[in-house]
């Protein structure tokens, strides 16, 4: 039991709840449905990171790019599909100033598609973890992403 809401504490109350993030938004339409049923006034999800709207080709274990919803879905149709009453997510210059290190420090790839190096799009993990099922849930791309020009010191 990964949740257990007191009716006592939440009834009539407006929440602010806070995630990390949301990838597939499976998880947070059921955490939402909990709370309203244990009598949250209104429910206000906020992210802690920019939408994610690209999977990750260098290790992180992701969706593929169309299980991650915010790569085509609007916040808004997101807000209504996890039922809050309102979703704001963090964003990607807020991120950068609350971690207080330059962008280049780090891969934001997953937030906007600039890969650090040249990743081959089409494929997707199911090719590899699931051989012949990877193919139906492949995202179509028609432009390689270029890589960032090395430094030159």
């Amino acid at each position: 039991l990964k949740f257990n809401p007191l009716r006592q504490v939440i009834e009539g109350k407006r929440l602010i709840v806070v995630d990390d993030s949301i990838v597939r938004g499976t998880t947070t339409p059921q955490v939402v449905e909990m709370l309203r049923n244990a009598g949250a006034a209104s429910i206000h999800m906020r992210i802690c990171a920019p939408p994610i709207v690209h999977p990750c080709h260098f290790g992180i274990d992701m969706a593929t790019q169309w299980e991650l919803i915010a790569s085509h879905q609007e916040i808004e149709d997101i807000r209504q599909h996890i039922g809050a009453d309102s979703l704001s997510y963090l964003s990607l210059d807020g991120l950068m100033r609350a971690v207080e290190q330059p962008e280049d420090s780090f891969c934001t790839a997953c937030f906007t598609g600039d890969y650090p190096m040249p990743v081959q799009l089409q494929m997707d993990k199911l090719v590899f973890e699931r051989p012949g099922r990877g193919k139906a849930r492949k995202v179509p791309v028609t432009a390689a992403v270029p890589a960032s020009e090395p430094d030159s010191g």
